[in-house]
């Protein structure tokens, strides 16, 4: 078996189908179970939720009281 595994010719397919099955299983789990995709859909919203603490967010003192010197 080893010494199959000597010959470049031989190493390069086996790396090749390694390398494959790996990413076809990796697809396959990332696509795969509900669970993870009602996640995932639950972060795309990640961004806007920054923009909604933002609006409401206290105003630091200094522009607090310019604004009630100015009326």
């Amino acid at each position: 078996m080893f010494e199959w595994l000597s010959h470049m010719e031989n190493t390069k397919p086996l790396a090749l189908v390694i390398f494959f099955v790996t990413f076809v299983g990796i697809i396959l789990w990332v696509f795969s179970g509900k669970k993870r995709g009602e996640r995932l859909e639950s972060y795309k919203n990640i961004p806007f939720l920054d923009e909604d603490e933002d609006s409401g967010a206290r105003q630091p003192k200094e522009v607090a009281d310019k604004d009630q010197d100015n009326g």
